[in-house]
């Protein structure tokens, strides 16, 4: 697939066939995902892998209550066979940016304008959603419901040093599902929010 059409076909995907991926696209997606950009390359990025079914069932059962009775957005992400967790660790980061060729030695994160952990790992997850795409399965980005975090980390043993970034579904797309919210809002032309030059209204 060449890569426009890659972009052009990526999207959220919330309803999946009861169908295994191969292992080996799963590994590719982990693999593109850790040649994203980071700060430093720190490469502070974890990836909990899920693709067993007993896993993704622990996963479903520590993330929400209706796992027993789910509605339809619910069960269609459910058949997923792959769930993965992109994590971040902030203290990589901050390590990293103590040594010699970067220098802030008293590690303090006020010197951080903006959470180059978190968006470096959202970098990496794009990749992962981009290859899946190229290989013809779906995906969809999701984020971890708060309250459950603390479950998920218990449940998964996820260190401190790492923070879920959210939730991708990896699978065979099948019809039907929830549109999301680009069935309810137009996507904004690109020409809408470049500012050449400078800003202006």
């Amino acid at each position: 697939m060449e890569f426009q059409d890659v972009v052009r076909r990526r999207r959220m995907v919330r309803n999946y066939a009861d169908e295994p991926v191969d292992p080996a696209i799963i590994d590719r997606a982990l693999a593109n995902a850790t040649r994203a950009p980071s700060a430093g390359f720190t490469q502070g990025w974890a990836f909990l892998l899920l693709d067993t079914p007993a896993d993704v069932a622990r996963f479903w059962a520590v993330s929400t209550d209706t796992v027993d009775e789910p509605g339809d957005w619910l069960a269609g992400m459910m058949r997923a066979p792959v769930v993965v967790l992109p994590c971040s660790s902030k203290a990589a980061y901050l390590e990293r940016y103590a040594e010699p060729d970067k220098g802030w030695t008293d590690r303090d994160e006020s010197r951080w304008r903006m959470p180059y952990w978190h968006l470096d790992a959202a970098k990496a997850s794009l990749l992962i959603l981009q290859t899946v795409t190229d290989a013809g399965l779906g995906a969809c980005f999701f984020g971890v419901v708060p309250e459950r975090e603390g479950a998920l980390r218990e449940e998964f043993g996820i260190p401190d040093s790492h923070d879920p970034i959210g939730v991708v579904t990896i699978g065979h797309p099948a019809p039907g599902g929830s549109g999301g919210s680009p069935t309810r809002r137009p996507r904004t032309p690109w020409q809408d929010v470049v500012h050449r030059g400078r800003w202006s209204d």
